[in-house]
């Protein structure tokens, strides 16, 4: 369960990577993006054992939605030559990014919460594996990027925006 929440981190961080990015800036956004796998579904697996299966669907669609205003802000952004009207994976950006790719995170909790599943486990593997799978989604999409060229950000926030869409449509 842990690498296929870690390959839903590592697919928005592939798209994330064609904003072009310093290996500094890679490297926070992985520990943060793991710090919210930790979260989430640790509040995800309180919350189960306190409440039924409700709120999985809120979070479903409430990452659907943030995914889909990140990759259309960066389409957009990729489109107009001034520069700093992206919301940049720093500070509330990050956040707002990391948020949204780790909501599925809190619905997997939910589950197991409910089934009563080792906790510090389940949320150290969650971490751990959304960490690096999306430090190397961040770096294949830097290097992809190379390829493309200036049409990396628009790749980047369609592919978003498509993750949102596929969380959106039942």
């Amino acid at each position: 369960m842990a690498t296929a929440l870690g390959m839903d981190a590592f697919s928005v961080a592939l798209g994330m990577g064609l904003v072009g990015l310093r290996y500094r800036q890679m490297f926070n956004i992985g520990i943060v993006i793991g710090a919210f796998h930790i979260i989430m579904p640790l509040l995800g697996i309180v919350t189960g054992k306190l409440v039924s299966n409700y709120f999985g669907l809120f979070a479903t669609y409430l990452g659907g939605g943030l995914l889909l205003f990140l990759g259309f802000q960066m389409a957009v952004a990729s489109l107009k030559k001034e520069e700093g009207q992206m919301m940049k994976p720093v500070g509330l950006g990050l956040l707002v990014f990391a948020l949204s790719v780790s909501l599925d995170s809190f619905s997997a909790g939910l589950s197991l919460g409910m089934l009563g599943a080792k906790t510090m486990i389940a949320v150290a593997a969650f971490g751990v594996m959304s960490m690096v799978l999306s430090w190397i989604g961040l770096v294949m999409g830097s290097r992809f990027k190379g390829v493309i060229g200036s049409y990396g950000e628009l790749l980047g926030g369609l592919i978003l925006m498509g993750f949102g869409v596929k969380l959106l449509l039942p």
